[in-house]
């Protein structure tokens, strides 16, 4: 036995020997959540999730094995847990139902990391104020890129009607089919009312453009705060901090949701790639088959299809260029 060591015995036995934890053996089953409750989130704070089962508010948090996947507002979840909406009872999220759209960004254009924003909405309402503050026909290129690449529809929402002539503004997007209404403080909202009647509609704007205003006129107890434009940058304040999903009401009934968003400064197309931009114009698109490999459609590509189809005069050139003006919105500065 080398210097130093000592022989194991009885003694070190009773010292080492103690009792084991007993675990459970790992499987892979899943449990199957029979008793799951179907639920929709309308908010997300900070690790928390409001979210409405069978028309009750319950708050939740996202079950450990779902791990970091996003749970967004919008999104359709099986909960279960304490659905009781009591003061301080708390759910668990442990199933996210597979989303038939998804608004993303980035927060740069060569950011690789996207940012969803809300899920299962049909419908991206770009508000724009005609004056106070002056429109931003860049950011609003941006949005529609991000509704096509969506597969939502869009619409295009013009406030502050009183100060500036819509016209101004809807003869850049008549060549592209976008529909639009016109609007203005203490107005009649029917017109929108009509558009977002069993849809589910995302509202992004500026701030100060009139958003919140909107969303109070509709849903008379959202009770959204309303920020005011800086006279000397003519930019408004950001009021609303986080998305929340709201009830439509009509006549007694929920006809439709909306989604307030947060004012946006930026909206990042990173993501976005020339081929599912096309793919929202099918006539165009059409014109694009004998295009060479590799071509992206724009003004500067030789032996494009939609120059030919131009030339041919089987295409709108204005709408043509209108497609061209959002694709180069891609790489552009949003101002």
């Amino acid at each position: 036995m080398p210097p130093g060591q000592r022989r194991y015995g009885e003694h070190d036995q009773e010292h080492y020997d103690r009792p084991r934890r007993h675990t459970r053996p790992r499987t892979k089953e899943r449990p199957s959540y029979d008793d799951a409750h179907d639920g929709l989130v309308l908010t997300v704070d900070r690790g928390r999730y409001g979210v409405v089962v069978e028309g009750v508010a319950v708050t939740a948090m996202k079950a450990r094995p779902l791990g970091r996947k996003a749970v967004v507002v919008g999104d359709r979840v099986r909960v279960v847990g304490d659905v009781s909406g009591d003061v301080g009872s708390l759910a668990r999220i442990v199933e996210v139902s597979d989303r038939s759209t998804v608004l993303r960004r980035s927060a740069d254009d060569d950011d690789a990391v996207e940012r969803v924003i809300v899920a299962n909405a049909d419908q991206l309402v770009i508000v724009s104020a005609l004056a106070d503050p002056e429109p931003r026909p860049r950011l609003i290129d941006r949005a529609l890129v991000a509704a096509y690449d969506a597969g939502m529809k869009p619409l295009l929402c013009l406030t502050k009607s009183d100060l500036a002539d819509p016209e101004t503004l809807l003869v850049t997007y008549r060549p592209l089919g976008v529909p639009w209404v016109v609007t203005h403080k203490g107005g009649d909202l029917s017109d929108l009312l009509a558009r977002l009647q069993d849809r589910t509609s995302v509202l992004i704007g500026h701030s100060g453009v009139g958003k919140s205003t909107l969303v109070n006129a509709l849903v008379p107890d959202a009770d959204r705060e309303i920020g005011h434009v800086n006279a000397v940058t003519g930019r408004g304040r950001h009021t609303s901090t986080s998305a929340i999903m709201l009830p439509l009401p009509h006549r007694g009934e929920v006809t439709g949701w909306i989604i307030d968003t947060p004012g946006i400064r930026s909206f990042g197309l990173a993501h976005v790639q020339p081929e599912h931009l096309i793919e929202a114009f099918p006539d165009l698109d059409e014109m694009t088959e004998d295009c060479p490999r590799g071509c992206t459609h724009g003004a500067d590509e030789p032996e494009c299809g939609l120059d030919e189809a131009v030339e041919r005069g089987e295409a709108d050139l204005a709408r043509v260029e209108s497609f061209r003006r959002l694709l180069a919105a891609r790489s552009e500065p949003a101002y």
